[in-house]
């Protein structure tokens, strides 16, 4: 049997500054640039980051990945824009959207997206290594309901996805930044999460796991404090069926580390 028909090539994204030159990425964060002027009049209230939560670091290019960046790039990688982004035209059908941050090579993602054909999912991730990756089993997957954005997580959340759009998100493993001082780097921070609810249709849901455990209980105090999300759960939730195990977290549940999930939906 051959492969479905591709999708239309997209057409090449506008000329954006370079963001590369001073940043370098944890595979399991998101990320990228900001661009030159906002239109107020369009643009979500919250101001513009000046911390970010990843950075950009050379990784090595496989051939495979390579190839898959230049043969599927143009067709599954969704160019960043500064309008927002029509799932429906995406896809070339309706059906409910998933977006997930920072999905560093891309195998559980992939496993999600085969498990939940019913589903639509937007990958992001800065990490061209990791872009690369989940290319290639896009293709030996055949999948059909995943498309990719390579940009930083909390523009194309601002730029890009209307309020009330998505279905649900997904934030796996994010950056702990362990040392303290950097703790202000974390994603999950009260500003972010509010303006992640706000992209949520009613009863849509977040779900966040990290096997790091004071950045489990921040997470826990932050979403708590969101008065638009109500958690599914008297505390942390068991690990919901469509998150399956990434080859690093076997690896530390065979060493007695934790893994900790959170699963919070948006009130009506």
């Amino acid at each position: 049997m051959g492969l479905p028909a591709l999708p239309t090539p997209w057409p090449a994204a506008r000329a954006e500054p370079s963001h590369c030159s001073e940043m370098t990425p944890d595979p399991r964060a998101e990320g990228a640039p900001a661009s030159a002027e906002d239109d107020a009049a369009d643009k979500p209230a919250y101001p513009r980051r000046g911390i970010r939560s990843f950075v950009l670091r050379a990784g090595r290019m496989g051939s495979g990945q390579v190839k898959a960046m230049e043969t599927l790039g143009p067709l599954y990688v969704l160019p960043y824009r500064t309008e927002r982004l029509d799932f429906d035209a995406a896809f070339g059908r309706h059906a409910p959207t998933v977006l997930e941050i920072g999905f560093g090579m891309g195998d559980a993602t992939a496993q999600i997206a085969v498990a939940r054909p019913q589903d639509n999912f937007v990958g992001i991730e800065v990490h061209t290594p990791g872009v690369g990756a989940l290319l290639q089993r896009i293709e030996e997957r055949r999948l059909t309901n995943l498309r990719l954005l390579q940009h930083d997580a909390v523009e194309v959340l601002r730029d890009m996805i209307a309020p009330g759009s998505l279905a649900g998100v997904h934030v796996y493993f994010p950056d702990p930044w362990h040392k303290k001082k950097h703790n202000k780097r974390r994603l999950i921070q009260a500003e972010f999460v509010r303006e992640l609810s706000s992209r949520l249709a009613p009863g849509g849901y977040l779900h966040c796991a990290t096997d790091w455990q004071p950045y489990a209980e921040q997470m826990l105090q932050v979403l708590g404090a969101e008065p638009t999300l109500a958690n599914t759960a008297d505390g942390y939730a068991p690990r919901p069926d469509w998150r399956p195990l990434t080859k690093f977290e076997n690896r530390g549940i065979k060493l007695g580390h934790g893994v900790w999930d959170l699963v919070f939906t948006r009130r009506s």
